[in-house]
């Protein structure tokens, strides 16, 4: 059984509180009250400071949100508002000055009720304070991440097995959140990303009753859920006929600019030098411009978080992160192939 992080998280966090000035901060983003506090939920507030640990929630998640977060958090239920609630316990904890909360994660109409609760407290808009913290993945969220993989890649499995030519799009995808629900265990669930497509639309992927024909590329990206840890798995196939060698060519290329990436990709380099593992190969044979997204990103309990593997990100990738490796050749020319793999980030070596 994996080790409870929770307690040392909120430390972490109250950490960062010297840094940004601040007593302590108001978190509404529901990824990051489930990092802090384990409540799935989809309706809290939580406050923590230099010495409490607060969630108000409301009454349809009583039971669950003290089973889940009461342990490392004083839960607080209200059956009529949940801010109203928090403001008059927030002012319980003692004295406090500067707040922050996420600004990035707050409606307008949210933000706007600081400023009706008063001149008691100095509010601070901050950004990705618990966000930077999740980036390095522990052993428990390493291993949350693989089962997600391995159920949807069992979806993945048995979905391929059933696609034949004149299936539509929506039948393909039906099946694959049926063959995931089957295959799941208690805490899972498929997670539809961008769907299944033909090549003509692998750039929007809005699915569509149309029938897929013998001879496409089919792209399909999705993932799965487990305990709140995501998969993202994208596959490029053809239906119901051999590959012509313009797909054979595609298909090799995108499989060796992949290779190359998680070959290369290590902690330390910048998600720019990542990104260009994938890209120069492409680019070199003329397809650049197909390649129109960066190489990956992180995965966790979002499905897109920290780190980025951009040629827009100067930064360097950080040890401990689980990120995708995902170079494409998607648009009308190139027929959208597209696969995708997981990397967890070390220093000197790589593990799938």
């Amino acid at each position: 059984m994996a080790a409870d992080r929770r307690r040392a998280r909120q430390e972490a966090l109250v950490r960062a509180f010297e840094a940004e000035a601040l007593d302590g901060l108001v978190v509404t983003s529901h990824a990051n009250i489930r990092y802090l506090t384990g409540f799935s939920g989809s309706a809290a507030v939580v406050a923590i400071t230099r010495a409490d640990v607060l969630l108000v929630t409301d009454f349809r998640y009583d039971e669950q949100a003290r089973a889940e977060a009461g342990g490392v958090a004083r839960v607080e239920v209200d059956s009529t508002s949940v801010w109203d609630r928090f403001f008059k316990e927030l002012a319980s904890l003692g004295p406090l000055n500067a707040l922050g909360y996420e600004a990035h994660a707050l409606s307008v109409h949210d933000a706007e009720r600081f400023a009706a609760a008063g001149k008691a407290w100095r509010w601070m808009p901050t950004t990705d304070l618990v966000e930077r913290l999740r980036v390095a993945k522990d052993a428990g969220e390493v291993a949350a991440i693989r089962s997600a993989a391995q159920l949807a890649g069992e979806a993945l499995r048995l979905t391929l097995a059933q696609v034949q030519p004149g299936m539509t799009e929506l039948a393909i995808a039906g099946g694959a959140r049926g063959r995931a629900a089957a295959a799941g265990q208690r805490g899972s669930s498929l997670r539809d990303h961008r769907g299944v497509g033909t090549a003509q639309r692998a750039a929007t992927r809005a699915l569509e009753p149309r029938a897929v024909a013998a001879g496409e590329w089919l792209l399909l990206d999705f993932g799965a859920q487990v305990d709140g840890y995501c998969a993202d798995i994208t596959r490029t196939v053809v239906v119901g006929a051999r590959a012509t060698e313009r797909q054979r060519v595609l298909y090799g290329l995108v499989r060796e600019a992949q290779q190359r990436a998680r070959a290369g990709v290590r902690a330390g380099m910048s998600g720019r030098d990542a990104d260009a593992l994938a890209r120069e190969p492409i680019a070199a044979r003329g397809f650049g411009e197909a390649f129109g997204h960066s190489l990956g990103h992180g995965l966790g309990l979002e499905v897109h978080e920290a780190p980025r593997l951009s040629k827009t990100n100067p930064e360097p990738l950080p040890a401990g992160a689980v990120v995708t490796i995902e170079p494409a050749c998607t648009s009308l020319a190139t027929a959208g192939c597209e696969s995708r793999t997981t990397c967890i980030l070390r220093r000197r070596d790589r593990s799938s």
